[in-house]
């Protein structure tokens, strides 16, 4: 990572979790200094368990526990190995080389069960350097109040809207006026706006939504002064090749703030290599006029909602593959 950047407390963290990789590139990357921390989600531990062969033994050795007991005993394994490895990142500079986990997104809407889980997964993996990963909804503006108020860092996931971030700071800022003070991230949703709209519009238009918004929301959250909670761009891979392989890393190198990739994302920009630190001002209003008849709140919160289900649905075929 360019010492620009990183002066500037810009990171980009690894959105990628497989046993295999951890034991080996993982650990180059962090030794060269490309990545200075990692993120999972449900989908990404769905995808890893059932197709890599290096979980296969361990998986039909715990066939006498419940699915989710064998998912846990897993994705724990696989997240204190990434926090061991990330250890002296962190222990060097507090605001990286952390790994986060998941609560049960079927806990999206029980704040009691998703608090006890967060409480629970973070005591199991017992590692300093651990976010628990909470979705931002009305449940979970009340669980990250808590865990964060009890220590437990915050990585504050599927943000769409300017109104989702404003409630994960409020949240924060209650935990911290209760004595909190773990680190938090608030984790904007790029790429999945323009998906979601770029077939509507002209050329000149496409794939700007995504950074826009997420500039916007950027400049909100560094506007309200929270110098332990960072913005952390998430969805930034690039689907199709309308748009290059780094573009939402490259549109995105602004200071405080964490871009999260998937592998190829980031080998795309250490190729490009572009470390030009990106002006955040944007006249966002104007720029969503010039959509001209886009409901931005609908497509805020059918994104939301979409994004639950996917991870939903990937848990839940997880834990049918994992009891075959």
């Amino acid at each position: 990572m360019n010492e620009i950047l990183i002066k500037n407390g810009f990171s980009i963290w690894c959105d990628f979790v497989e046993r295999d990789f951890l034991n080996h590139e993982f650990k180059t990357l962090i030794a060269e200094g490309k990545i200075l921390g990692a993120t999972s989600n449900p989908s990404i531990f769905a995808s890893a368990f059932k197709t890599s062969p290096i979980y296969r033994d361990q998986i039909h050795s715990l066939q006498n526990k419940s699915a989710k007991e064998i998912y846990e005993t897993l994705a724990i394994e696989d997240i204190k190995t990434a926090a061991v490895a990330l250890r002296s990142l962190w222990e060097k500079n507090k605001d990286d080389g952390y790994i986060s986990i998941e609560i049960d997104p079927l806990y999206c809407d029980n704040a009691k069960e998703s608090i006890e889980e967060g409480k629970r997964l973070f005591e199991s993996i017992s590692e300093p350097n651990v976010m628990i990963k909470v979705p931002a909804t009305s449940a979970g503006y009340e669980v990250m109040e808590e865990l964060l108020a009890q220590n437990i860092s915050i990585n504050a996931t599927l943000i769409f809207s300017p109104s989702q971030a404003t409630k994960c700071l409020e949240s924060f800022k209650n935990a911290r006026n209760r004595g909190g003070v773990g680190k938090s991230v608030i984790s904007v949703f790029v790429s999945r706006l323009d998906r979601y709209i770029d077939s509507s519009l002209p050329a000149h238009l496409q794939g700007k939504l995504g950074i826009n918004n997420a500039k916007m929301i950027y400049n909100l959250i560094e506007d309200f002064g929270d110098k332990q909670t960072r913005t952390l761009f998430a969805s930034t891979g690039v689907k199709g090749d309308t748009l290059s392989p780094s573009y939402y890393v490259d549109s995105l190198l602004l200071p405080h703030s964490i871009n999260t990739a998937p592998l190829e994302t980031i080998k795309a920009y250490f190729s490009n290599n572009d470390v030009e630190l990106k002006d955040s001002q944007i006249d966002f209003e104007s720029f969503v006029q010039s959509l001209e008849n886009i409901d931005l709140q609908k497509i805020y919160d059918t994104l939301l909602s979409d994004g639950l289900k996917a991870f939903k649905d990937s848990f839940t075929d997880l834990l049918a593959v994992l009891k075959k």
